[in-house]
Parts: C-alpha cells; structure tokens; sequence
C-alpha cells in the first residue's frame, strides 16, 4: 500500500509574523529579519516577490520594494525598476517599469507588477505600477536611473553599466551581484534586513522570509525611525466561536481577526503551521478550544508558549480532497500573526484514559454525511475527537496496536481491553464495531520509534489532535513516550507429517528483480523456516521482469528464478513453478508491474498436472473424466479471464496437483483492492465501500467454478486461497462460501486470532484460505512474521492448511 502522511501533504499559502516593539509588549518578541552588515547611504532594492497569484499566494500581484536609507527623499523622475529572466539567453531582454515620486527619507517605495490568478489580498496602494510578470522562485530586479532598457545580460556587464543603481539576483540568477538570494518563492519574498544593508553580495544581503509590502504612506517622512505599531486588541472572535458545535466552522470562508491564542505545537516541515489554543475554554464539550494555522511553505515564526493574534481566513481542508470522504480541518490560512509575550505557559493537556473515548465509533446516518450534524463528544469517539480538534491531549502506558511505519506512526490503543488478540493488538469482528480506542501518535519531535504490536508507548505523551485522510484522529507529539518491549516473536509453523499435503498462501508485495537482494532472502526464510517449506506455495504480487518499468514487459521468470534459487539458498527445496503472464497492463496493481499469482511446489513431494492451451485469455473450465471423475481442460488456467468481473484485476491461477496418488486442485487468487471505499473515520457514516461490488463478482466467479467442479465430483480436494482483501464477515466471503461448497478455515481460529494483516491499528484478515467438504480435518494456522512488526519484509502474513 502506498501512502502519505499528513505531516507530509503540500499546499501554498503564506504566513506573516508581526513583530511588536519591546516597550509595547514588555518582552522581546521575534523579528523577521537579522542585520548583518552596516546600511547603505542611498536607495536599494528592499524586497523582490515574483509570487503574486501564484498556487498558495495569499497577494494577487508580484511586487519591487524599495528602500532609502538616506536622511533626504530620492526622486524617482527619469528612474525604472527593470527585470531579466533568472537564465537570460542571447535575444532576452529587459523589461521596464518607469517610476514617478520619490522614496521618502528613511521610507519605502512600491512597485506593483503583474497580477496572477490566484490570491486573495490587494497590495498596499502602489507608488508605481508595472506589467512584469516575475518568476516566483529565479530572475534578476534592477533598480535603474533611466527608463532604457539594460543592454547587459551578464554579472560582469551589469557591474560595469553605470544607470545601475542596485541589482538583485535571486534563486539561480546568472546576473547578481554577488552570490544570488535564497528562499524566494510562492510564499516567500527574498527582503533585506531594516537597516538595509548592502555589502554587493546578494546571498547575504536578502533572506526568505513572508511577503511584507510597504509603500511611501508606510515609512518616512524625514525621520528614519519606524511608527511604533499600536498594541493590537483581541478581536470579537475566540477559537470555540470559529470551531462551533459542529464539523463544520460556522466561520468557514470568512476572514477573521485577532483571534487570541496560545502556540501550544510547531510543525515546521511538510504541511507547515502551528496550533493556538484558548486558555479561556467556554465549558462547552462540543466545541474545541484549539485551532491550526496553517503557514503553507512558510516556516512557522512563532514558538511554544507565545501568546498570539492571529487573523486569516477560516478554511476546512479536506486531506485528501473532498471526494475521498474524509472528515476537514477546521484551520486558518493566510494568517497574520502578533505576539504579544513569549514563554507563557500552554494549557493544561487533557488526559486520554480508558474510559475517555466512548465506546460507540461514530453516529449512523444512513451512509449520509455528519458534518452538520451537532457533536455528542459524550456518545461517540469520533465526536470526542472532533470536539477536541487542535487541542492538546495527553495518554499515559499504552499498548502498540499498530507498529511503527516508515513514516513514523505507531497505532495504540486507549482501551487495553477492548478485543485484544493473544499477541497484543486489537481485533476487528465485524463492520459495526471498528474499534473505538484506536488511536494513531506521530512525532514533532523528531524521535524515531520502532514498536512492534505488544509493545508498550510507556510514560507521557502528549500533543495537538489533528486529522489524516490515512488514520484519521492522530496526535501530533510535542512530548513522545518511550518504547518498552512486549516480546513479540515471528510465529513458526508446525512440519507436517509425510502423508499430509501442505498449501501455503504469500502475499510478497510486489517483489521484482530491482528489489534489494535482502527482500528475496527475507522472504525465502520465511517459506523455508516459519512457513516450513511448504509443499505447495500460492505466491501474491509477483512482478514481472523489469518491475514497474512499464515497456511491455510481462514475463517474470527471472523474477521468480530468482526467489526459488533464495529459497534454496536458505535450506529449502528445489521448487518447480507455474503462471500465466497476463495481457500488459490489465490486471492492476503498480503501473507496468504486471503481478500476477505464482505456484510454487515441491516436485520432490507433489505433481502438477500439465494440460496445454492454457493463457491469459482462456478460460479454464472443469470437465467430466470418465471414471476419474473431473479435470482441468487447461492446467495452469484462469478463470473466465475476459469476465468484466476481473476488469484491472488479478485473474485465478488453478493447478491441478496429484499428491500421493490423489487429485488436489488449487485456486491461487489476488481480489481487487479495497481502493475507492470511503474511510471508517470519515464524513459519511457508515461508510460506502464501493469496491465490495467488484470483489463480490469475482468471488462469485470462482464459487461458480468450484461448484461446477463439485458438480462432476462431489469428493474433489479443493483448495481456494490468497489475498482477498476483504473480511470474512464481507459480502465477498458470503459470496464465495455460497452453498456450502467452501469453509473458510480463519472462522475455525478463535475470534482474537482471526487476522493476517494490521491496518489503522485493526488486526484483521484479507488473506483466506478456504476448502472443499472432501478436505477433513485440515490443520491450520496463520504465521505471524510481518503484519505486527515494524521491520517486516511483506505487510501480509502468510498461511498454511496441512491435509490428509
């Protein structure tokens, strides 16, 4: 499964910190800009935004600001702002902006360029205006006593024009003065310090930093000192008044001003911003005190504990968008943020324990949408967060549900006792009860962990609650627990004896020959050891020979040579192999892949029956064979291949085997995904899982087939096996067992050990193995080795029947 996180989605926006003076606020607060050298005697070019309108702008115009540091106005008369492309060719050519007025002593000037189609906010009134279109993140602005286009397309030529004022280079600009700026972009200004120092390197001279246009009305007027800035006042607004009592802002899409807060967490990578939090809550469970405001590519200004104002506009995001089904954000974006003191103390975290999340899931609303819908934080766990949204929580020891992933998320659970498998997690049992003290931690710390399902998140952790379209509800930690292990081991299957066949299903996640060789060991240890070398080995996801290289590759021989010569490696057998390449491109999974289903077997312990004709396009059928009962007309085939039922899908792979003298028939099967099913934590509930129709069809496919088959030889051994991503409680199950042809052997397990897989913090089976009536007495197990820890070689845990 490819994801990605929340901490790790990219939108634009921009993000402003106004910084107060000491003698306004008592202490001192964060400024913008650092002063590194001393200022020039004369006008520069103060701040370049090629931005304007552009994806996440919060300005509708890219601007030249300039600055004079001089005692005396400059006039402007006869004077231009020009530009040049950041990778000017021999016919690039300047383009010009004549300017009018004066730069007030001590004050800026405005040059309004050309205007984008994005942005919402105006710039201050212009001194000048232009039609420019400036490149967000590379060009070069010039600030020229003439109004004739600069000739000069080099560094050195442009230092030897004497019309150049001041120039400025910035993101990879060949003409500089100097070594170019950085950190300019849709977002971001590159501005000089407020002294406005000049030392003739670029790089030096202007940082990155949030937008922050001035005109001649903004500064001057023969005195170089700045106007104090009035203290600003809380506006009529507080974060309970944003959130509401719904999931829905009663503000949404409103501007709002002033909105008193405290910093209570800073995430300054991915989806950048910070969360505030009201330390005057209005006693309403239903409505949140936190908020997150959302600063884009800006890195977040602010610090823990500064007490702010922030202003911007209220926005729901939808992570994911919305069609996906998620439940929105309530934030603010484009924000403007005062400071008003630092190091105050964050609002006391409100602690999780067992009793806390109710524990029903979600309100029913007919598959409708909730986010109308008034919270009942006191009923539901998904309201309960809801209410709590942005605000600071706070869990103590708790058990792994969920192991850590690549990105750095461990699921745990709030409810020790809430259906808990023997080895530490947390077992789904049907649609209606998904599980409701789930709940997902990632780091704002930095702090990696590594748990395994069992282990214990011992000690405190506490953070903001935010929400993922992956996992949903999650606490983004400002304090991290630490990991004290629960002992979990890799299960081992039994060896069979010598007159029972062994069939084992394993889904290998897309394993090519471009895998690292490590994968192909891994996974040959399991077959040998854990899985005990099975007779036969029905394989998921095997990719073709180039992997995802999409060039009309579909044979995977190499791909499977070489996992068979790893299984060797690692003590295990000699095994032989059947498959059918499929039609390019049809059978889903990663793009140019080609995976498809494998046999496995022993040649030492079974025989396959080979029978021509068969490939991707025939279907196989059973056929009547005299006294023998039944056959294969093709061996391997596929079923009903060109069906719409396996549209983008994996079609079955049956074998037909003879073990001892008897007839054994195999069903390798790889449903469809579970791709396009509305999330268990979204907004409509209970959730539309339209993906189960697919995988209904192509379970009644093979239930047809495996009838057919009993209906020539009501004693045939028959194995159906593989991923089939869904439940055993699913339509799909239903579908399949029809009739009674075939007993899905997970339902013989205790309810808790019901699972081959872990998502979301849920132990749950997609993996089955199911088995025709003449099949008496099957042993079976599912091998824990992947599922429930975080360094595993397949998400998949595999499984195995042993038979007489």
């Amino acid at each position: 499964m490819t994801r990605i996180p929340p901490a790790l989605r990219g939108r634009g926006a921009k993000a402003l910190l106004v910084a107060l003076p000491v003698g306004l606020t008592g202490s001192l607060v964060a400024l913008p800009f650092t002063a590194q050298a001393e200022p020039s005697s004369d006008a520069v070019i103060s701040e370049v935004y090629g931005g304007g309108g552009n994806s996440g702008a919060s300005y509708t115009n890219d601007f030249v600001e300039l600055g004079n540091a001089a005692t005396a106005p400059l006039d402007l008369g006869g004077w231009s702002v020009q530009y040049l492309p950041g990778s000017p060719t021999a016919t690039s050519k300047w383009q010009v902006t004549p300017l009018t007025g004066a730069i007030p002593a001590g004050g800026t000037y405005l040059v309004q360029e050309a205007k984008g189609s994005g942005g919402d906010t105006a710039l201050p009134t212009p001194d000048a205006s232009g039609t420019i279109s400036m490149s967000a993140t590379t060009g070069t602005v010039a600030l020229v006593h003439s109004t004739t286009p600069l000739t000069c397309l080099t560094a050195a030529d442009c230092a030897a024009d004497g019309t150049v004022k001041d120039l400025v280079g910035f993101g990879t600009a060949v003409v500089r003065e100097g070594s170019p700026a950085t950190g300019a972009g849709n977002t971001t200004s590159v501005s000089r310090d407020t002294k406005l120092t000049d030392t003739d390197n670029n790089a030096t001279d202007l940082t990155g930093s949030v937008p922050s246009p001035h005109n001649t009305a903004g500064g001057g007027s023969g005195d170089p000192s700045p106007t104090p800035t009035p203290t600003p006042t809380p506006g009529s607004l507080r974060i309970h008044d944003i959130q509401g009592t719904s999931r829905i802002s009663p503000q949404s899409g409103r501007t709002v001003t002033n909105v008193p807060g405290v910093v209570t967490a800073v995430r300054s990578t991915g989806s950048k911003g910070y969360w505030i939090q009201d330390p005057e809550p209005d006693g309403n469970p239903a409505t949140s005190e936190g908020l997150f405001v959302f600063t884009g590519s800006a890195t977040p200004l602010v610090k823990v504990g500064d007490s702010v104002l922030v202003s911007g506009k209220v926005s729901e995001y939808y992570p994911g968008g919305k069609s996906s089904g998620s439940q929105s954000v309530t934030e603010l974006t484009g924000p403007t943020a005062a400071v008003l003191s630092a190091g105050n103390a964050v609002p006391a975290a409100e602690v999780i324990d067992s009793s806390t999340l109710p524990d029903a899931y979600a309100p029913q609303a007919q598959g409708g949408n909730i986010e109308s819908v008034e919270l009942q934080p006191g009923a539901y766990a998904l309201d309960w967060l809801e209410a709590h949204e942005g605000m600071l929580v706070q869990i103590g020891d708790s058990r792994v549900v969920g192991a850590t992933n690549a990105y750095n998320e461990t699921w745990i659970t709030t409810k020790p006792a809430q259906n808990p498998t023997p080895r530490g997690g947390t077992i789904v049992t049907g649609y209606d009860d998904p599980n409701s003290g789930r709940l997902l931690v990632t780091s704002l710390t930095g702090d990696q962990l590594k748990a395994n399902v069992g282990d214990t998140l011992a000690g405190t952790t506490t953070g903001a609650v935010d929400y993922s379209n992956y996992g949903g509800y999650n606490i983004q930690a400002t304090t991290l627990g630490t990991v004290e292990p629960g002992g979990l081991t890799p299960d081992v299957a039994s060896k069979g004896k010598s007159n029972e066949l062994s069939v084992a299903t394993y889904n290998v996640e897309n394993l090519d020959p471009t895998d690292p060789q490590s994968k192909f060991d891994r996974l040959a240890q399991g077959i040998v050891t854990n899985l005990a070398a099975p007779d036969i080995v029905s394989l998921e996801e095997i990719q073709d020979d180039n992997g995802p290289k999409d060039d009309g590759t579909v044979t995977a021989g190499t791909t499977i040579a070489r996992f068979i010569d790893a299984i060797k490696a690692a003590g295990g057998p000699s095994y032989d192999w059947r498959a059918i390449d499929p039609v390019n491109d049809s059978d889903g999974g990663e793009p140019g892949g080609n995976i498809r289903n494998v046999f496995l077997f022993n040649p030492q312990r079974v025989t396959f029956v080979d029978r021509p004709g068969g490939d991707s396009t025939t279907a196989v059928e059973a056929v009547s064979d005299g006294t023998k009962g039944v056959r294969l007309s093709v061996s391997p085939g596929r079923i009903d291949p060109t069906s719409d039922a396996w549209t983008s899908s994996r079609k079955p792979l049956v074998g037909e085997f003879v073990f001892r003298g008897k007839q054994v028939f195999v069903v390798g099967n790889h449903f469809n995904s579970k791709g396009g099913d509305q999330p268990v934590h979204g907004a409509f509930q209970p959730p539309t899982l339209s993906s189960e129709t697919q995988r209904t069809a192509q379970a009644k496919e093979v239930n047809t087939f495996v009838s057919g088959l009993l209906d020539k030889d009501s004693k045939a051994k028959v194995v159906v096996l593989g991923d089939l991503n869904d439940y055993q409680f699913s339509k799909p199950l239903a579908a399949l067992t029809s009739g009674g042809v075939l007993t899905d052997l997970i339902n013989t397990l205790p309810v808790n050990e019901r699972y081959s897989y872990v998502y979301d913090g849920n132990s749950q089976t997609l993996d089955h193995i199911l088995v025709s009536p003449a099949v008496k007495k099957p042993e079976y197990q599912v091998v824990h080795i992947n599922a429930e820890f975080s360094d595993q070689t397949s998400d998949h845990d595999p499984q195995v029947v042993r038979f007489k």
